[in-house]
């Protein structure tokens, strides 16, 4: 599952900030009126200010203390869970091990510059483990914010917005190891081993997977689906367990090869009913990569059902504790810049200058910064790579492959309320609404965001490719519709129950690659074909897609691929020295 995703290195013409309305607070406004509209604004680190070649984010009160509840009792109560044991996984350990392995390397004798165009997880996720190895990594972000898919922003009010709704699950390895040699595990908030999901011919009413914390995977979710009768019936479960019997049976190889069905063929195929995908797999489908059965690939849904069942805890889901920006990407390029490495915002690449042999000479950024190195990283989202390719590789077959691959639109959004919403959970929950995907309280489940007043719902609007043009209103009129909904008793469509105080809406038009059928062939290794410039992010090989653990995991494997690559890449130096003289 990703959230929402927003670009980051190279070019802003691919994201936008909508608008917020806000109601102002205090009796001045009166109730429910509406007093204006201002742009969203007040960009993270001190309301957007240029941070020009370094880094200087204040983290001060990094949680807030939670106000002491007054008045009646609310049904809502916010209640962490211990972290999980996950050390002992095999992916866990081998995720462990490749961090490990930067660290042990030898120390190079001439420390490779290496540029970085990209400081979302994937670029993050580059610039940490080379520097780990004894290298020193550029890392240049287009926009004043890092994080990339995950940044966010603050408003005047001082409230946070984010591009997505971002949640780390017990399955992601990589990004639970990073998050141990940082030190701040304690920034996530676990909770209860549940997937709870709206019930829609039972407005206001939930259903939920529980799964036994006594029971070993995949016990323990083989019970909680066998304990849940009001999604799906006993012949349905049936159907669904023998056909799911061939991926059980064949492993990885076959989970690949279901790359060239969807979700709603697959399915179809293996006589699993309609209503299974109806019931489960569009919430899922929308979940893991904001597009319906019909679309998705099913490799997605088999990789994910296959990391859930084959962990304990692979299922359990943890929000982080404030915004991402501050709480985990700082915590990254403080460890970068520890090590010598460097961070720049506002760092636009124009163009990609190459010598005559095709290699990479240098980026040229939209100030006119020359900005040369040893070796060349792109980590930014595919569509903006291509922008950026010179004309002279987009007929590489390596390269020319990238054109199937395309980002898929999603919008973001934020709703304050008047009053605390009862009818939810300190969890996140699966909407099963036409219009929208997951959703969460973030004044429940956010210690940064609790508020023992007034409700904040994060929401993920997708699929989004029929909306994402249209005004920020039409969006919140349509939310609000399906929202009368889920909250039956404390909504209305037209806010006569409980009262808009003011929005957010994040769009994205280029989130992350759509996973389509047929799209694992096109997705490239790390190691290009150019010597000397490597990919990183969720789209290129690696075995978690199009998620927070790719990205980190795609870094892991560039930083690794450029390692390997030391002794040609520092032979290149003395020639790219040479031709730099002569011109």
């Amino acid at each position: 599952m990703t959230g929402c995703a927003c670009v980051s290195a190279a070019s802003s013409s691919l994201s936008s900030i909508g608008r917020s309305r806000i109601r102002q607070r205090g009796p001045a406004a009166g109730r429910g009126a509406l007093v204006g509209t201002s742009p969203a604004s007040g960009f993270a680190f001190g309301r957007g200010e240029s941070m020009g070649a370094s880094v200087r984010i204040s983290v001060e009160g990094q949680a807030r203390s939670r106000p002491k509840r007054e008045g009646r009792a609310l049904k809502v109560v916010c209640i962490d869970y211990p972290r999980p044991e996950l050390e002992n996984t095999v992916n866990f350990l081998e995720a462990a091990q490749l961090s490990a392995s930067f660290r042990s390397a030898a120390r190079p004798a001439k420390p490779l510059k290496v540029v970085i165009a990209g400081a979302g997880l994937a670029g993050l996720s580059t610039a940490k483990y080379l520097a780990d190895a004894g290298h020193q990594p550029l890392l240049l972000e287009a926009r004043d914010v890092l994080g990339g898919k995950v940044a966010a922003w603050k408003d005047a009010d001082g409230d946070w917005y984010e591009t997505g709704l971002h949640i780390f699950f017990g399955a992601y390895p990589n990004v639970q190891n990073l998050f141990g040699e940082l030190g701040i595990e304690d920034r996530l908030q676990w909770k209860e081993h549940s997937m709870i999901f709206a019930m829609p011919n039972k407005p206001g009413e939930f259903s939920r997977f529980d799964f036994p914390e006594v029971l070993p995977a995949p016990f323990n979710g083989i019970l909680a689906i066998l304990r849940n009768n009001e999604m799906l019936t006993w012949p349905e479960k049936i159907k669904f367990a023998i056909g799911l019997l061939p991926a059980m049976l064949g492993g990885q190889a076959y989970v690949e090869a279901q790359d060239s069905f969807t979700v709603q063929e697959w399915m179809r195929k293996q006589g699993v009913p309609d209503r299974v995908t109806k019931e489960v797999f569009i919430a899922m489908s929308k979940a893991l990569n904001f597009i319906n059965p019909d679309e998705l690939s099913m490799q997605v849904i088999l990789i994910a059902l296959n990391r859930f069942l084959q962990e304990k805890h692979g299922s359990k889901m943890a929000f982080l504790d404030g915004n991402p920006p501050e709480r985990l990407c700082m915590p990254i390029v403080d460890h970068i810049r520890s090590l010598g490495g460097e961070v720049r915002l506002n760092s636009r690449i124009r163009r990609i200058e190459l010598n005559a042999d095709g290699t990479v000479k240098s980026l040229i950024l939209n100030d006119g910064d020359v900005i040369g190195g040893d070796a060349f990283v792109f980590a930014t989202p595919v569509d903006i790579l291509k922008l950026l390719l010179p004309e002279s590789w987009k007929e590489i077959p390596y390269f020319k492959k990238l054109e199937k691959l395309v980002g898929v639109p999603v919008i973001n959004i934020h709703i304050w309320f008047d009053r605390k919403l009862n009818n939810t959970y300190d969890h996140l929950l699966f909407s099963r609404s036409p219009l929208l995907s997951v959703y969460a309280d973030m004044s429940v489940t956010c210690k940064e965001y609790y508020s023992p007043n007034q409700s904040m719902l994060e929401l993920v609007f997708a699929p989004a490719e029929e909306w994402i043009s249209r005004s920020d209103e039409e969006i919140i009129d349509a939310t609000m519709k399906e929202l009368s909904k889920l909250f039956p008793d404390e909504i209305a469509a037209d806010q006569s129950k409980a009262k808009i105080l003011k929005y957010h809406v994040v769009k994205t038009p280029r989130s992350v690659y759509k996973t389509v059928p047929d799209c694992e062939p096109c997705r490239p290794l790390q190691k290009s074909p150019i010597q000397g410039f490597y990919l990183a992010g969720d789209y290129t090989k690696q075995k978690y897609l199009a998620s927070m653990e790719g990205a980190i995991l795609s870094g892991k494997l560039c930083a690794q691929a450029i390692v390997k690559d030391y002794e040609p890449l520092i032979a290149q130096i003395p020639k790219q020295y040479a031709e730099a003289s002569i011109s």
